[in-house]
């Protein structure tokens, strides 16, 4: 590896910063369940000495409590009523019978269990931008773009939120405002396919009799596939091997791992909120990177890589969307998905999917997968070169295609753990190969960006090309969002050609 001798560091001139910043907004809140104790690791529920304290007050003290509920909170959520009826059914066990549940003393058990969450309480950052999928009522040479936030609340959790802006005519730039109450959505059904589900399976080190009786049991369903049928229908012989229970857990643990979400048909964009549901990603989904991805017969959909995270692991996830209102979350798998930062390409290459990828945690790379789920090991494609990239490489988003080729923008780490912006720009039919790469940082903190959640960072995860110029939306100090845009042809007339 030969380092620059004399390395250029500073921004390069090419860049305009446009006057726009989204910041985090602590009033953006949603509902989630709330177990008292769970937050303290207290191993004891305390559910039913509070559900004993609500069955014991009177009527009209509940009737008031469940009218001031209504009145503070209602305007705060959607579906207010349908948030605490849910979180009351799931402790409504505990009650003696169901007649000492009236409507308002449900939603008072419900509110009991139920807390405000502010997913953009400590930060909103690393946007990444796509063509809105709504372009209607805009002037000529205007574009609607969808922004992907990562939004940070308490405990650092993190969650993908939504905003939407319009770029052009020109350079203008503007934010639509993000106004109404927020959505998680509603889980819809959804069902493997077998063989994605066997493949996943192996993955994870289940292979064995007990997970092919299972798998067995659905290749013979006709109704689709249901698991505890196939659970239910299994031979009692292996029900009795000492190992089958923890199977069995395995077996539901990894099916779980494919869910579907669906917000209201009237909710706006930027009221979305694709919050963790499965346990891969409990403690945060991080960095969605999204892309209009075209396949082979000229359907188009919505594709995300994002990082899951558990309190100890990330892996990265993939999020599919036909219109930006339903999405599909699934896992992915083979040698190169086991870090952060993948990126995939917007269509086939040489007839295979591909992505670029940091799988050693420090190289930019580039894999390949025949159905865009199991990736392959990756090839190194860009190593740190330059002062500013010493201490790590990799990718800021989906590679855009332009006639000179895949135009890559890359954030490099250097000292002081300084994160900034750069380009490169790879073959178009071999995509392995560098052919010019920028000299200097497109982006890099100036000094009314060195402060923030985490101080000399700018990062994105996604820009596109409209009429002649990129636009980078990018996290400043992981705490807030700012736009900028440079000229295709002046970016790339930058960049040298790689020998």
């Amino acid at each position: 590896m030969t380092l620059e001798s004399d390395p250029v560091t500073l921004e390069s001139d090419l860049v305009t910063r446009h006057p726009l910043t989204l910041t985090a907004d602590p009033g953006r809140v949603i509902a989630k369940l709330f177990l008292p104790g769970e937050e303290g690791g207290e191993l004891h529920s305390r559910a039913a000495g509070i559900v004993a304290r609500v069955l014991a007050l009177g009527d009209d003290e509940v009737d008031g409590l469940a009218a001031t509920l209504l009145d503070r909170f209602g305007p705060r959520h959607r579906d207010y009523r349908g948030i605490l009826t849910r979180h009351a059914a799931i402790v409504a066990p505990r009650v003696r019978t169901p007649a000492e549940l009236s409507p308002a003393r449900t939603l008072l058990l419900g509110a009991c269990f139920t807390a405000e969450y502010a997913v953009e309480g400590a930060a909103v950052t690393n946007p990444s931008a796509v063509a809105h999928p709504d372009q209607s009522g805009l002037p000529a040479g205007a574009l609607r773009l969808a922004l992907s936030l990562r939004a940070v609340g308490e405990g650092h959790l993190s969650s993908i939120g939504f905003a939407v802006a319009v770029i052009g005519p020109g350079p203008a730039v503007r934010l639509e405002p993000r106004t109404g109450p927020l959505t998680t959505g509603m889980a819809v059904p959804v069902t493997w396919e077998h063989g994605r589900l066997r493949a996943l399976l192996i993955d994870h080190g289940l292979d064995d009799e007990v997970t092919r009786s299972v798998l067995d049991a659905l290749d013979r369903s006709l109704a689709g596939g249901d698991l505890e049928q196939a659970f239910a229908s299994m031979p009692a012989d292996l029900l009795r091997r000492p190992q089958a229970a923890g199977i069995l857990a395995g077996i539901r643990s990894v099916a779980g791992t494919l869910r579907r979400v669906e917000f209201p048909a009237d909710s706006g964009l930027a009221q979305r909120v694709l919050w963790p549901t499965v346990a891969s990603e409990s403690k945060g989904m991080e960095d969605a990177r999204f892309v209009r991805f075209t396949a082979p017969d000229g359907t188009v959909d919505y594709r995300a890589t994002y990082t899951a995270y558990d309190g100890t692991d990330i892996r990265p996830r993939l999020l599919t969307s036909p219109d930006l209102r339903t999405f599909t979350t699934s896992p992915l798998t083979g040698p190169a998905a086991r870090n952060k930062g993948m990126a995939l390409f917007p269509r086939l290459v040489g007839g295979r999917h591909l992505a670029l990828c940091r799988s050693d945690g420090e190289t930019t790379g580039l894999t390949a997968s025949a159905d865009g789920l199991v990736w392959e090991p990756f090839r190194p494609v860009h190593e740190s070169t330059a002062a500013f990239e010493l201490i790590q490489v990799g990718n800021c988003g989906s590679p855009i295609e332009t006639s000179a080729g895949w135009l890559v923008l890359t954030h490099g780490v250097g000292p002081m753990r300084t994160y900034t912006v750069g380009a490169i720009l790879l073959d178009l039919a071999d995509p392995s190969t560098v052919v010019a790469a920028l000299p200097e940082p497109l982006l890099t903190p100036i000094a009314t960006e060195a402060e923030g959640y985490v101080p000399n960072v700018v990062y994105s995860c996604g820009g596109l090309v409209h009429d002649g110029r990129l636009w980078l939306p990018h996290g400043i100090g992981d705490s807030r969002v700012g736009m900028a845009s440079v000229s295709v042809d002046a970016l790339l007339a930058r960049m040298i050609p790689r020998a």
